[in-house]
């Protein structure tokens, strides 16, 4: 029930209560407020007229009116809480846990519960790492418990959480609050200024409020507060370009969702009939302060409802409602950014919605900034202080604002509450009006970068430079500034050719190489200086022949019969003199040959060269500044002479290795390399192996086909052209070795002998495998033994006549037609020595306790265990020798395995495990327990009848299943329908009393007996009935004939023909109808399927499986299904077929199947 609330002043003390709220009666002080939360309010009497309207005003704290309190169906509400979750307040990243309890005395199962955040919002899918949901049920007080656990809780978390539970045609729920506080370690370090949040989760609530104290706040008048501007006026009446600047200024980041919430109140507000007075469109308040939200019904009768966001607003301390005749008032007291959010308020049909905005306090410029003089390349700071540490504050420059972006020559630097701009080389145009802006405050600066005077300590220097030589020009003046270089009153631009440096004072300009274009006047002038800085450059170019594109020995060769045109560059200044001679004759500008001479080149050309003007050729040029001659050797050549045939001197599996002599003539011009082609034998086609030049006169063919024939030849290439074919070599076939045997080890070792075993190469080619190697050889020896005169077959060796003590290393190859494969080595030396280990049994973990299995189920226990040479394993149950017909035991040499397909009863007992090397033993002991359900109460007898109550009791099972009886279950079953109903799970003792039957009914009853395998398969039920007598008349009830629902089997879904791949799971389904339930048989040809575990055969609701795990191709067959119930028996069949695939046998990487014994293609398929 709702706490008492304070009357105003002007109610007398007689006026009665309203009839919803009930007055505390004796006994009922005691209850939580959690229970008074959810008390149904009764009804008026019909003829009670509602009572007259309150007029007074009425504080609520931390409950709300009756009238507010949800509302639900009468049919579908009940209270079923005993302790409800209290709302609470948790900062942020701790954790919190919200407890509701239901009583299940009246209930028959676990009631069910959800928990909601907001309206919708299910949190049973949301657990995990932050949020769990537990539930557990007290037997002794029947109470079930069910918690939300909220672990490192976040911001986002708080808000309105409901917690709701049902039970059949009841129903019950809750609403409670979390609030989420900032920590108070955290808040030095975190601008709350740097983002303008609205959250629609829920309430965060700002602690407790004293209640006398919120009384005593009407009293007080309301303090005159400093006119305040309002930002939400300022951006309704601003043009939208200048938006961003008044959010910044009052400290608003989310300008997006601040625009549609203003294009949302822009909207025209339709005239409501249920409020007289309703909401302004917003309302803003500073964070920490308080809000008052007021609207005036015409209708005070009215049900009032505010919310946020969508979700309700509860009462609590930090939401207050307040009622003043047809006012009522919303108080938010301590407002957080979480606060700023939509709200309305409802009336009936009607709604009326405004906003809240919560600002942030204004930061002041505490210490502005000061004007500034400073020389170019100087560091400047421009430093201010602000009223809170890392608050956000814009940089300008005459008006544009400044970006701490990393390529940018500002930087902005923040410690604490002091911020600084930094310039690291000031330049000329960082003379400007610099200012600082924070949402409360600006402040202003000016900075003024002047040149240094300007000194020359090194001036450039005249040079003259030879051609090709190096232009290095140099100067040093006084100031770090940059500068341009001038050639003839023309800037130069730096290039590839021309290398302009600057570093400190000194500049230089350098040219690798000079060239005559480069001579000229030269000149530097510093920027911002009116001063040039001179010098000239002048360049000396003697004659001089360019031969670098000839080849060696200034060689040219030209094939007899084509006309040859050699071009010779030349440079020299003035232009040299060319004279061309052959010997004593010199070579005129006509005829078939003759020179042709240009400014910057001479040509040779010769028309239809033929062998006689081969030889030396003499060029020569010559000016004032010198001279250069030259020898040219001219060649006339031929394509050469094919090679001779090539010879395969060695083959691998996809390869050959082939060698060739030189041509005898190679035509004049030295063979510049080969080219090879290759074809199959019996084949037609060349197939031309290399477009790159072998340079050598052998070649490695490669990607063959291993087992097929091939034929090679050689081409022979020079700088004329390729010769003709050479003979084709000799066919032959490539085949490769295997890779070398894997996984080498030793097996045993004797005195006399060492055992090692090995597994076969991970790659055999084309020709196969016809056996393996061993060979061994004594430490500090290189002297290789071959063990195995004759290859073995087998991956398995035993080396004997070994002498005792000594160490060997062995090595196996694998051999096939291609010769031996490379050996793979044992990687240690093996001392030839047998060596005692002392027994000693691994135990498993889980078999050092108790190893329990129900019956029917498979044990397969597996226990290693150490010890050398020849280990002796014995078992022993119960110290007597196993029976080896009902228990199969398999040992090796490193584990023994015990094995029961189907565990029975008797096979219960402690196993003793024994393991003898020569004197030496070690023992272990398994205890093993075989479980099963046990059997029903011996008998159960009805001790008394009494009103609606029957008492019962009964005596514990003789078989209890081999394991401790966990508890019984009881049901119930009218004489007349005979339908069985559990009224008692997991019941303890051995009598109970059965509560609520029905007068006039007359019950039987029939208990089941429970260990940890389940309930007994039958229950023992009371040979008579209980008679739940009422008063008054007998009734004698009509007979009636029971209705027939026998039928005999039916297949209403047939199975299907299947086909399945090997190695993967096949399930074959069919359904069947019955009365009574059929049994289902499953053949395969015709023959039962019976105790094979390769089958699973189950079924669910008249749906029958056959599961077969990992068929092969004789799994396939004729499958039959039977059901069989005593009206008769129905059968269905179907054809499966199991298909193999294979990879890479036909044609590598394509895969075929195998179906049977017939080859299917995967093209046929």
């Amino acid at each position: 029930m709702p706490e008492p609330t304070k009357k105003d002043e002007t109610e007398t003390e007689s006026a009665p209560p309203p009839p919803e709220q009930k007055t505390p009666q004796q006994g009922e002080t005691g209850k939580g407020k959690d229970e008074d939360d959810t008390s149904v309010s009764t009804p008026p009497a019909d003829g009670m007229s509602k009572p007259a309207e309150r007029k007074d005003s009425v504080w609520s704290i931390g409950e709300g009116a009756p009238e507010e309190t949800e509302k639900h169906d009468d049919s579908q509400r009940s209270t079923l809480f005993i302790e409800k979750p209290q709302s609470g307040s948790v900062s942020v990243g701790g954790n919190i846990t919200f407890i509701a309890k239901v009583e299940a005395k009246d209930l028959l199962r676990k009631p069910n519960v959800k928990w909601f955040k907001g309206k919708w919002m299910d949190l049973a899918s949301k657990a995990g790492k932050h949020l769990q949901l537990k539930e557990s049920f007290e037997r002794h007080t029947k109470i079930h418990t069910f918690e939300m656990h909220i672990i490192q809780a976040k911001e986002n978390y708080a808000g309105n959480y409901r917690c709701e539970v049902s039970y059949k045609d009841k129903f019950d729920s809750c609403s409670f609050d979390l609030e989420v506080t900032e920590s108070s370690q955290a808040a030095p370090s975190i601008d709350i200024r740097s983002a303008f949040k609205r959250s629609g989760d829920g309430q965060d609530d700002a602690g407790e409020l004293d209640f006398s104290g919120l009384l005593k706040r009407r009293e007080i008048k309301q303090q005159e507060e400093e006119p305040e501007v309002d930002v939400w006026e300022l951006l309704k009446n601003a043009n939208p370009s200048e938006y961003e600047k008044i959010a910044f200024q009052y400290g608003i980041t989310d300008l997006r969702g601040m625009l549609k919430r203003l294009k949302r109140m822009r909207r025209e507000v339709k005239k409501s009939a249920a409020f007289a007075k309703g909401l302004d469109p917003a309302y803003q308040v500073d964070k920490g302060g308080k809000v008052r939200f007021m609207v005036e019904l015409a209708d005070p009768t009215v049900e009032l409802k505010w919310y946020k966001n969508g979700q309700e607003i509860r009462p609590s301390a930090k939401y207050i409602f307040e009622h003043k005749g047809n006012q009522r008032i919303l108080f938010i007291n301590n407002c957080t950014m979480t606060d700023d959010a939509r709200y309305y308020v409802t009336a009936g049909d009607e709604k009326c919605s405004t906003e809240l905005f919560v600002r942030d306090p204004p930061i002041l410029v505490t210490k502005g900034l000061e004007d500034t003089n400073t020389y170019v390349g100087e560091r400047i700071e421009l430093s201010c202080e602000v009223s809170e540490d890392d608050a956000n504050v814009k940089w300008f420059k005459n008006g544009v604002e400044l970006t701490n972006e990393p390529k940018s020559r500002y930087r902005i630097k923040v410690e604490g509450k002091k911020h600084t701009l930094i310039i690291e080389e000031a330049a000329k145009n960082d003379s400007a009006t610099y200012s600082v802006m924070t949402t409360g405050g600006q402040s202003e600066a000016k900075l003024s970068v002047d040149l240094r005077p300007l000194k020359i300590s090194l001036a450039l220097a005249d040079q003259t430079v030879r051609l090709g030589q190096e232009i290095h020009l140099k100067c040093e003046i006084s100031e770090n500034v940059e500068g341009k270089w001038y050639k003839n009153g023309q800037l130069i631009e730096a290039s590839d050719r021309v290398k302009l440096y600057h570093k400190g004072r000194i500049h230089r300009f350098v040219i690798a190489s000079a060239a005559v274009d480069d001579e000229g006047e030269y000149m530097f002038v510093p920027d911002a200086y009116n001063i040039n800085i001179p010098c000239k450059v002048h360049v000396v170019d003697p004659p001089k022949l360019h031969l670098d594109g000839l080849g060696e020995g200034n060689t040219v060769t030209v094939v007899a019969g084509s006309k040859l045109r050699l071009e010779i560059p030349i440079t020299g200044e003035p232009t040299p003199k060319v004279m061309w001679s052959k010997g004593d004759k010199w070579i005129t500008d006509s005829g078939r040959i003759r020179a042709e001479t240009y400014p910057d080149s001479s040509c040779l050309v010769i028309d239809a060269a033929e062998r006689e003007d081969s030889g030396p050729f003499r060029i020569m040029l010559k000016n004032e500044a010198g001279e250069d001659t030259a020898l040219i050797n001219i060649k006339v050549v031929d394509v050469p002479d094919p090679p001779q045939a090539p010879n395969v001197t060695e083959v691998g599996e996809d390869w050959c290795v082939m060698t060739w002599e030189p041509p005898a003539n190679d035509g004049g011009s030295p063979i510049l390399g080969y080219f090879i082609e290759r074809k199959k034998k019996q084949s037609s086609r060349w197939m031309r192996l290399n477009f790159e030049l072998c340079k050598e006169t052998t070649f490695e063919p490669k990607k063959m086909i291993e087992g097929v024939a091939y034929e090679v030849r050689v081409f022979a290439v020079n700088a004329i052209g390729i010769s003709k074919p050479s003979m084709p070599s000799k066919s032959f076939v490539p085949l490769a070795v295997t890779s070398p045997p894997t996984l080498l080890a030793v097996d045993g070792v004797t005195d006399t002998s060492v055992t090692m075993k090995w597994r076969p190469p991970d790659h055999i080619g084309a020709a196969g495998l016809d056996g393996y190697v061993v060979e061994y050889c004594f430490e500090g020896t290189d002297e290789w033994i071959v063990a195995n005169p004759e290859l073995t077959d087998k991956t398995k060796f035993t080396i004997n006549g070994l002498p005792t003590g000594s160490k060997i290393l062995v090595r196996v190859k694998a051999v096939n037609a291609a010769g031996e494969s490379e050996p793979r080595y044992h990687p240690q030396p093996i001392l030839v020595k047998e060596v005692i280990e002392p027994p000693k049994i691994r135990l498993p973990r889980h078999l050092k306790q108790t190893y329990t299995r129900r019956v029917g189920e498979t044990v397969n226990l597996v226990i290693p265990f150490q010890g050398r040479p020849r280990a002796k394993v014995s078992w022993q149950k119960n110290g007597s020798p196993i029976d080896k017909n009902q228990i199969n035991i398999r040992t090796t040499e490193n584990d023994t395995i015990i094995f029961i397909r189907k565990a029975e009863r008797n096979h219960s007992g402690e196993y003793d495990m024994k393991v003898e090397v020569e004197n030496l033993e070690d023992k272990a002991t398994i205890d093993i327990q075989i479980v099963d359900r046990p059997g029903p109460p011996e008998v159960v007898t009805i001790e008394d009848v009494w009103g609606e109550n029957v008492n019962l009791s009964w005596k514990p099972p003789k078989d209890d299943g081999n394991a401790a009886i966990t508890g019984y279950t009881i049901q119930k079953a009218d004489k007349k329908s005979m339908e069985w109903f559990t009224v008692m799970e997991h019941y303890h003792r051995t009598s109970a009393t059965i509560n609520e039957l029905v007068i006039g009914n007359e019950y039987y009853f029939r208990i089941f007996a429970e260990n940890m395998c389940g309930l007994s398969e039958d229950a023992t039920m009371t040979k008579e009935s209980a008679l739940i007598a009422k008063d008054g008349k007998v009734y004698k009830y009509p007979v009636y004939d029971d209705f027939d629902f026998s039928e005999r089997p039916l297949f209403t879904q047939p199975l299907v023909n299947t086909f399945a791949v090997a190695g993967y799971n096949a399930t074959l389904n069919c359904s069947v109808r019955g009365n009574p339930k059929p049994k289902i048989t499953w053949l395969k040809n015709k023959v039962v399927i019976m105790n094979d575990p390769k089958y699973r055969m189950f079924g669910n609701q008249g749906v029958c499986t056959l599961e077969i795990r990992k068929p092969s191709p004789y799994d396939g067959g004729t499958y039959t299904c039977r059901a069989v119930n005593e009206l008769g028996e129905a059968e269905v069949d179907c054809k499966l077929e199991v298909k193999v695939i294979y990879h890479g046998v036909i044609n590598p990487g394509e895969p075929f199947f195998l179906a049977g014994n017939n080859q299917l293609h995967s093209k046929d398929l």
